[in-house]
């Protein structure tokens, strides 16, 4: 890695998810490796993990080789990586604020910082948007970060282990799961749920699997992203595996028994998911004067900029107008995909003083998976127009969209070593983490 230059070009990356990672990758790659710029990526967490994936991460399902780790994909990619999570920024000084690290027991590891940009880059991603629910913040698990979606795993576990170890059949009362939200990650979470715990009772923890998963909507429609008639092949395939469906009931309270609903329905729950809408963290509304919307993000312009011209902001954090469509660009992986891309040649172009690349959503469809059981979607094309697919092709379109993630941070040969590893390591070691 090159030495630190204070006369080189300083980008800044805040948040290491999918468009981050993927940017400071590149950016590394084409700067970094030749000396032209100082990259640096920040983030509260030291490993990534594809968001998309966080529902398996839950169930304890996805293999810990998946995991990337920033300081190792720095050093290979020559761009830094400094932990931490941003509190402050200064426009004037054109310098950003991260706040102290500390330990589980409040012990300081790493002190306040300060880190000075000629580009900031924006990419925080979102948060669960709890719509000021009463009980929703207490009592609710969420899936918006890989520390959260380990929590539930632990939690669910733990809950299985206590209804079922050392009882009598009679004894048995079903684990209850209550899932608030019927988009992707609510659906792909139930499925995957479903199939753990019926692995759990293959292992021994019990004869049968007697968990109790409930889905509850707001809409009359789950996944309001596919056609209509996609959403109804997949609600009668939850309904198959014995999922509850509680479509069109807005949930009005959250209490540690259970869920209330507009109805006035209570659904008991041991476990609570809150998986019903995003918002970008709140600390973005107050941000030294950039602009932002209702629900937190950053609004930008065509090119990804903000009302600074040194600082962008992509993926679910910003706002970005979807041009010949009513609203945004929607917060989706292929999205911050995408927006990584243009802005990698912008900021390029912005060091040798070129005009910045202006970014245009192509939305290639939305796809879901049901784990083992199936996967749905459509498929999106200038020549095919819409296409709606299942079964094995959309399995395999479903993988392909995460290994073009593994091919602009790994590289096609590393992706593919690491498939082959994986593939290997799934036909010998468990199918679950239970710890």
């Amino acid at each position: 890695m090159t030495k630190h230059n204070d006369e080189k070009h300083k980008i800044v990356i805040v948040g290491g998810g999918a468009a981050g990672l993927e940017l400071a990758t590149n950016l590394g790659t084409k700067l970094g490796r030749k000396g032209l710029a100082e990259i640096t990526l920040i983030d509260a967490a030291s490993t990534h993990i594809w968001k998309p994936l966080l529902h398996e991460v839950a169930a304890g399902t996805l293999d810990e080789s998946e995991q990337v780790e920033y300081l190792q994909q720095g050093h290979r990619n020559h761009f830094y990586f400094r932990l931490g999570k941003m509190e402050a920024l200064d426009r004037k000084k054109k310098q950003i604020t991260v706040s102290p690290t500390l330990s589980e027991s409040g012990e300081e590891l790493i002190p306040r910082r300060t880190f000075i940009y000629d580009t900031l880059v924006m990419s925080v991603g979102s948060v669960s948007n709890t719509f000021n629910i009463k009980g929703v913040a207490e009592y609710c698990l969420f899936l918006d970060t890989t520390a959260q979606a380990f929590k539930f795993q632990k939690q669910l576990f733990e809950s299985y282990l206590k209804s079922y170890i050392g009882k009598k059949s009679a004894d048995i009362k079903p684990l209850s799961i209550a899932i608030v939200g019927a988009g992707a990650t609510g659906v792909e979470l139930a499925a995957q749920l479903y199939e753990v715990t019926n692995v759990l009772a293959i292992y021994g923890l019990n004869e049968k699997s007697t968990v109790k998963l409930t889905i509850i909507e707001a809409a009359t429609q789950l996944l309001p992203a596919l056609p209509i008639k996609l959403a109804l092949a997949t609600q009668q395939q939850l309904v198959n595996l014995g999922v509850v469906l509680k479509m069109g009931r807005r949930v009005t309270e959250i209490t540690k028994e259970g869920i209330t609903t507009s109805d006035g329905e209570f659904i008991e729950a041991e476990l609570k998911v809150w998986a019903a809408g995003i918002k970008a963290p709140d600390w973005l509304k107050d941000l030294d004067g950039l602009e932002t919307n209702h629900i937190n993000q950053l609004v930008v312009d065509s090119t990804l900029k903000t009302n600074d011209d040194n600082i962008f902001a992509m993926g679910d954090c910003a706002a970005c107008v979807w041009q010949g469509h009513n609203g945004n660009v929607p917060p989706r992986a292929q999205a911050a995909h995408q927006q990584a891309s243009v802005l990698c040649q912008s900021i390029i172009n912005r060091i040798k003083g070129r005009s910045l690349k202006k970014f245009v959503y192509y939305d290639y469809g939305s796809l879901v998976s049901l784990g083992k059981y199936t996967t749905v979607g459509n498929l999106m094309g200038n020549l095919m127009g819409t296409v709606s697919i299942g079964g094995f092709i959309a399995k395999v379109v479903y993988l392909s969209l995460y290994k073009m993630h593994q091919v602009a941070i790994h590289g096609y040969f590393r992706t593919t070593m690491l498939t082959l590893s994986n593939a290997f390591r799934r036909s010998v070691y468990k199918k679950i983490k239970m710890h």
